[in-house]
């Protein structure tokens, strides 16, 4: 482990797409921060369609093996409606969709939004419309960067171990649909030139320079 800082870091690939890339593997609390209020209502619908359902077919064809039985089922189902709702959101967060072309991108995909639609794509790798959120990531950078915090958060990891996990959960959200997979780990490998945000920290703090000076 000692040794494992002397090792290489390589830069992802980037995806082929129509918007700025805003992180190749957002961390779970970006993802739901980031998320539009249209998201949670889609996500609160999947939530209840679940309980919904079991609740209609009780109606219609009761089982007839009691309250507690009848209990304990709806809370199931309740569970499993809210884990698609949480998921739901997730997507919705960090997904649109349309369909993927073959090609020599990151993982072996382009997408084109303006023909196709269809499968999962992320607003954070820039695959859809992401003006909203660029300039959210924009905002929480700068503002980190003032306060002389770090830009991804801290970690206890080694830089190859933050790329083991950077690595291990990179795009997986084209594929969440079928494994549920999150970033959850603090790293330093989103695939995006951060001198960008301490560029827009130096003209902000410039300007409130400026503004200082001249009310004096």
């Amino acid at each position: 482990m000692a040794a494992d800082h002397a090792r290489p870091i390589l830069p992802p690939k980037q995806l082929k797409t129509d918007y700025p890339l805003i992180d190749s593997d957002p961390h779970v609390r970006r993802v739901f921060g980031y998320a539009r209020p249209s998201d949670y209502i889609m996500g609160a619908g999947v939530t209840v369609v679940s309980p919904l359902l079991f609740g209609i077919m009780e109606r219609v064809q009761p089982a007839a093996s009691g309250a507690i039985n009848y209990t304990r089922c709806m809370r199931l189902a309740g569970a499993v409606g809210l884990a698609a709702g949480i998921i739901t959101v997730y997507q919705r967060s960090s997904s649109q969709l349309f369909p993927i072309h073959e090609s020599d991108s990151a993982v072996g995909f382009y997408i084109d939004p303006v023909t196709d639609s269809n499968p999962l794509v992320d607003r954070f790798y820039g695959l859809t419309e992401n003006s909203r959120e660029e300039e959210m990531d924009m905002r929480e950078m700068v503002d980190k960067i003032k306060k002389g915090e770090p830009l991804y958060g801290t970690s206890v990891l080694s830089p190859y171990m933050q790329g083991v996990a950077a690595r291990n959960s990179r795009y997986t959200s084209l594929f969440i649909h079928v494994i549920p997979w999150f970033n959850v780990v603090n790293h330093n490998q989103h695939g995006v030139d951060t001198a960008k945000y301490y560029r827009q920290a130096e003209r902000e703090l410039e300007a409130e320079r400026e503004k200082m000076m001249a009310s004096q």
